[in-house]
């Protein structure tokens, strides 16, 4: 019986003549139906045997594991009258791939060792608990059945090896990965290949996992294929994944719909609407929207491209049931700011992630809506049983540093060190940027001095902190500090370091003899510096009436205008130059000071002398450069006329050619039910509820997947 229509042929003849069927038969059907979702069926043909084996309470009891019925699964696991090795793994698999069901799984494998031999546990057992360790990152646990491997000889397979490889990879423990690899050379197969290749990934060790895919290549399979493709899309080589894929190509190896999951994370890490599309026609050629990965990872795309409306409509095929695409949905509306569409997709579900409630926290954020971020944090220690992540708590922090706030700030500071969250990098940049922000520089500090491995960002925020308390001499010991240490300023850090020194007379010549290895880092800083302060401040001269003000920065955009004007048309020259941009950003700093009144001193000494000097030869050029070009005009208006009629009409064909070319891939792609279904589509409107004060209450709380041979 290969198909359901077979079973049902055979089971329906074999009842209508009253032929009993064998246990073998019944046995078989029973895993036919479940296979096919019939558990319901299964269960009466379940009933209905005289006579059952141990086969048949397998079966049975796979059948109600495989739709998670785990509470079902153990009755009848308990009522079994034998049981075999694979009753106890069939109910061991199901523990550890359910969550919330770990120490179920742990206090089952201990009563498996103490059964008789015949039931004892063997290498699958093993390896399934090996996989319970990597998922709950209990690295002394795996060592600990990893000594038992050893002891009973059961680390020898490919399967051993590859299922300690992702523990040790998923608990952190490299070095140890790498010497369980190497002390298996001589049973070295494809299973532990791919795994180790995973690792490297995984690790960031990307070159040595390139080397070790390219190694034996003819070994290869889909799965390795898939594994590199999916390791340069965590680490960031977007690029290199596309290139992986058409040598996948050109060495006929057949793709999957793993491959095509993997190529959409790759068009979404580069925001390529373009390469997107194509991977949708693929989709749409080969019947693959049903899977639930990859239509998830199309709304993905669509969703990072800013491209809502795709988005919408592929989300309105695959039904609301998908918790990825709704994730991505949420992360798409609150990048647009549109937070009421987002907590309209959040409250359509009936259980909710950590993941999903990070998304909604950080569009809160990112829409500055702070108080709506207090809000849903009072909810989710209502509803959820676990601790808020530290994504969560970053989210919260972000809201506390843009209002100011510092007592709620301290709160939470306090609920991180009562609960015991892991304090990362990234939970202490947001201390100490909420603290700067809200006014206590100190605390600030304190934090800073606990962060062992600093990068740009954390720099930053303190150099930006003790800019805003007026702290200019420390501003320049911390951008000091992270030169020293090797640490690569960016933009950001520029505008921080120009804010402290605006309070005071230094210029700093050593922002521009500073070690930056290149011109990217000061032309950045210059664009920046020639932009944020200045606009500002030219907005306060006007509104306040200030007549020094404005000439000041009068003269100010002049030389800017002077500066852009010369880099429009002898740019490929000014390359040649290297000190070119230290130069301009050394002349804007100076321009900008207020203690040294740069843009005064040079208008007052040089400009107005000269313009006063020269002011009627000035206004005769501009004046016959005004009546040429107004003659002009007026002798050959016909002529404009024409040729901006013909302008016109060249633009207006180019545009319906290119409306013509998105019209028939927007067809290719909605489809005319899925256009149907968007234009009846409703907003539905959002209610707020009162919850109480976030700040009040008691304590609240890189998963990879396996490939599949």
């Amino acid at each position: 019986m290969r198909s359901i229509k077979d079973g049902l042929r055979f089971h329906a003849h074999a009842i209508k003549k009253g032929i009993t069927s064998t246990v073998f038969t019944s046995n078989q059907l029973i895993h036919l139906y479940s296979k096919h979702g019939l558990l319901a069926e299964a269960h009466k043909l379940f009933d209905e045997m005289p006579e059952r084996n141990v086969f048949t309470w397998n079966a049975i009891i796979w059948a109600y594991i495989k739709t998670q019925n785990l509470k079902q699964a153990r009755e009848l696991f308990d009522s079994a009258p034998s049981k075999d090795l694979v009753t106890y793994n069939s109910m061991l698999s199901g523990y550890i791939n359910t969550d919330g069901y770990e120490t179920n799984a742990l206090k089952l494998f201990i009563e498996m060792q103490s059964l008789n031999d015949e039931t004892r546990i063997d290498e699958f057992s093993l390896t399934r608990m090996l996989n319970l360790s990597a998922k709950l990152s209990m690295e002394s646990y795996g060592k600990q059945l990893h000594s038992y491997m050893v002891k009973t000889a059961n680390n020898l397979s490919g399967f051993a090896v590859s299922s300690l490889v992702d523990m040790y990879s998923k608990c952190g423990c490299f070095r140890e990965v790498c010497q369980v690899f190497d002390g298996c050379a001589g049973v070295l197969d494809l299973v532990s290949k791919n795994a180790m290749v995973a690792a490297c990934c995984r690790e960031g060790e990307l070159e040595m996992g390139v080397n070790l895919f390219w190694r034996d290549l003819e070994l290869n399979d889909v799965v390795s294929w898939n594994t590199l493709i999916s390791g340069y899309v965590q680490n960031g080589c977007e690029e290199d994944a596309l290139k992986l894929f058409v040598h996948m190509k050109e060495n006929e190896v057949r793709w999957n719909e793993h491959t095509i999951a993997g190529l959409l994370s790759a068009c979404a890490g580069l925001r390529s609407l373009k390469l997107g599309k194509e991977v949708h026609g693929w989709v749409l050629k080969y019947e693959l929207g049903f899977n639930p990965f990859i239509s998830s990872g199309l709304v993905d795309v669509y969703c990072k491209c800013g491209n809502l409306k795709y988005a919408e409509l592929v989300y309105a095929t695959i039904g609301t049931g998908n918790a990825f695409s709704i994730t991505s949905m949420i992360v798409g509306h609150s990048s647009q700011g549109n937070m009421g569409e987002a907590r309209r997709l959040f409250d359509s579900l009936t259980e909710k992630s950590s993941i999903i409630w990070t998304a909604l926290f950080t569009g809160y954020v990112k829409s500055q809506q702070c108080e709506a971020v207090f809000e849903l944090l009072s909810e989710f220690r209502v509803k959820e049983a676990m601790v808020p992540d530290a994504l969560i708590l970053i989210s919260v922090l972000g809201a506390c540093a843009i209002q100011a706030a510092l007592n709620p700030g301290k709160q939470i500071h306090a609920y991180v060190l009562r609960i015991e969250i892991e304090l990362d990098e990234k939970l202490l940049s947001a201390m100490v940027d909420m603290y700067s922000k809200s006014g206590n520089i100190k605390y600030a500090e304190k934090i800073f001095q606990r962060v062992t491995n600093r990068d740009a960002v954390i720099y930053n925020i303190m150099t930006a902190g003790y800019a805003h308390h007026g702290h200019e001499n420390q501003a320049i010991q911390k951008f000091e500090e992270m030169l020293e240490r090797g640490v690569r300023p960016d933009a950001v850090t520029f505008v921080a370091l120009l804010s402290a020194c605006r309070h005071c007379g230094l210029v700093g010549l050593r922002l521009l003899l500073c070690p930056l290895g290149s011109n990217v880092v000061v032309r950045t800083a210059c664009c920046s510096v020639g932009i944020v302060f200045p606009v500002y401040s030219t907005f306060k001269a006007i509104e306040k009436k200030d007549q020094n003000e404005q000439q000041r920065w009068l003269v100010y955009w002049a030389a800017y205008g002077s500066f852009s004007l010369a880099e429009a048309f002898a740019d490929k020259v000014l390359y040649w130059f290297p000190l070119y941009y230290h130069m301009k950003f050394a002349f804007l700093v100076w321009l900008q000071l207020p203690s040294t009144d740069g843009a005064g001193h040079l208008y007052m000494r040089h400009l107005r002398p000269f313009l006063l000097r020269h002011q009627a030869k000035l206004d005769q050029i501009m004046g016959l450069l005004y009546g040429e070009m107004a003659k002009f005009i007026s002798l050959h208006q016909a002529e404009i006329q024409l040729a901006r009629t013909f302008a016109m009409k060249v633009l207006a064909g180019v545009r319906d050619i290119i409306h013509s070319d998105a019209k028939q891939v927007t067809r290719a792609i909605e489809g005319p039910t899925t256009r149907r279904m968007h234009d009846s589509t409703t907003t539905q409107p959002t209610h707020d509820s009162v919850i109480e004060n976030p700040t009040t209450g008691t304590q609240t709380q890189d998963s990879e997947s396996n490939h599949e041979e």
